[in-house]
């Protein structure tokens, strides 16, 4: 089918340029982050091959805005429930597909290519009436839906429809009537008027009720060696019918690259839509986040969303937290007991501005996020017995790009960096991570057992992981000085050392 004249393959719904993107590698903040296992989660159900559209950003404020407001329009249940009925229409096209490719007699192929096609000419009629009643309010999805309109209204479009309907009505007026008599078959071709079923055009030719019927064009892809020979006495006798047959396209070639491209790209909204509606029945919040560079950066009821997923299953409670990066302000020294929630709460600012920048929404109950050039992170390792190098060897060689890399306004998570150095060369060299990210104007937060690391000084805020009354983490961060106390009273109740605890085992 030759595509409308306008319809370029520049059109994205998903890059704003229209660019496509497929990353070469998986940047090392996924891992960290556990964003891998969030994107895992998402491939399930939606196949491997969206997972790539997880692993790039939006190249500006412009292309993530762009992708925030097409968001905005497909969790609304309208055009959810359109789109969602769109990928189910095109899952039953690819089966359709696959079973005529598997079809041998080439007279049934093209009936078969006929069935596919008005599968195809459904799926998108039917998502154009269906989107117009979601109203859709972003740039892309509006721009989708003229396209859409162009194609459905285009010539090439209108003759093939035709085309379809002619040899429709011609199939359905078509009728063999098989007579037995003695040793000899008899086969007969006649025609009926209007396009009443098949089963009912045959229980009035026998004078009742027929509970088994066999169309040779609509059943089994196996056909027998009888209904190979109707076959040729149709095509004998109405070669018009099969000449038409063979000017209709296939499915795929009905497909423009704009509206394939669309298919496979709106999963990529889709698969996080319906991740995030079934955690919102389980009670989790999720928000669009604002934007604003002249508000803090900030959240209410921000959560870990990898670890809100693992508790559908195992039921573990997930405690959420709030936070405020003001003027002034760029990074967070988090500091606190062993199990206290420190790497969580760490993970969930990074997840947040990943789920920002690519504009969906976050789990959060509010939040404003403002524009990053990317994220960075470096978490703590096991040494590793392969390189020889030693713990703080390994740290420091991948620390090292990190520093020479001096992008600027990136988000930075950096989780319990020289853990194995002495206490004074720890805080000279945390003191200098600090400030070499902060002068970049890089925002982040730093969580570390250093408590000099959290003293006051321009741009640090020192957070807390929380006690309660009986030396309990209670995984909540709140700002606060860094206590001398804190990480004694954690190993303390970590390897069962109080006063109760030692009276027991004694």
């Amino acid at each position: 089918m030759d595509e409308p004249g306008k319809m370029t393959t520049e059109f994205s719904i998903l890059n704003l340029d229209g660019s496509s993107h497929d990353p070469e590698e998986t940047e090392v903040f996924f891992a960290d982050l556990n964003l891998l296992q969030v994107i895992d989660r998402l491939t399930v159900k939606w196949g491997r091959d969206v997972r790539k559209y997880y692993l790039y950003f939006p190249k500006d404020t412009e292309a993530e805005a762009y992708r925030r407001a097409v968001y905005g329009d497909v969790k609304k249940d309208a055009v959810y429930r359109a789109l969602m009925t769109y990928m189910e229409r095109l899952a039953g096209i690819a089966e359709l597909r696959g079973e005529r490719e598997r079809v041998s007699n080439t007279l049934q192929q093209a009936v078969w290519r006929v069935r596919e096609t008005t599968a195809v000419c459904e799926a998108y009629e039917s998502l154009a009436e269906e989107l117009a009643k979601g109203e859709p309010a972003s740039a892309g999805m509006k721009e989708f839906a003229r396209i859409l309109a162009e194609f459905l209204g285009s010539e090439s479009y209108r003759r093939t429809k035709e085309t379809m309907q002619k040899v429709l009505t011609e199939i359905r007026r078509t009728r063999f009537v098989i007579t037995c008599e003695r040793d000899r078959i008899r086969v007969e071709l006649r025609e009926v008027a209007g396009e009443g079923a098949y089963e009912e055009w045959i229980s009035g030719a026998v004078g009742g009720e027929i509970t088994r019927f066999q169309n040779p064009f609509m059943a089994d892809i196996k056909i027998t060696e009888l209904e190979n020979e109707c076959l040729e006495i149709l095509r004998t006798k109405k070669p018009e019918l099969f000449r038409a047959l063979g000017k209709i396209p296939t499915g795929s070639e009905c497909e423009t690259p704009v509206l394939r491209r669309f298919s496979e790209e709106i999963r990529f909204y889709l698969a996080f839509a319906a991740l995030q509606r079934e955690m919102e029945a389980a009670g989790f919040a999720f928000v669009t986040p604002g934007t604003s560079e002249e508000r803090p950066m900030e959240a209410k009821g921000l959560y870990d969303l990898a670890l809100a997923m693992t508790s559908l299953s195992d039921r573990r409670s997930v405690v959420s937290n709030d936070f405020s990066l003001g003027d002034g302000e760029r990074f967070f020294v988090l500091t606190g007991p062993n199990q206290g929630g420190k790497t969580t709460f760490a993970r969930s600012l990074g997840q947040l501005v990943y789920l920002a920048k690519m504009g969906l929404d976050v789990p959060a109950g509010s939040a404003n996020v403002p524009f990053f050039s990317g994220i960075q992170t470096h978490f703590s390792v096991e040494e590793s017995v392969e390189t020889g190098r030693g713990k703080l060897m390994d740290e420091l060689v991948r620390l090292a790009p990190m520093m020479e890399d001096y992008r600027q306004g990136s988000f930075v998570v950096i989780n319990e960096l020289f853990t194995t150095a002495a206490n004074y060369d720890a805080q000279i060299m945390g003191k200098r991570v600090l400030e070499h990210f902060i002068g970049l104007g890089c925002k982040g937060i730093y969580v570390t057992h250093i408590k000099e690391l959290a003293e006051e000084r321009d741009g640090v805020v020192s957070l807390r992981a929380m006690l309660d009354a009986r030396g309990v983490p209670t995984f909540e961060i709140r700002r606060g000085e860094a206590e001398d106390g804190a990480s004694a009273a954690g190993a303390v109740n970590k390897y069962r050392l109080t006063y109760e605890q030692l009276k027991e085992r004694l």
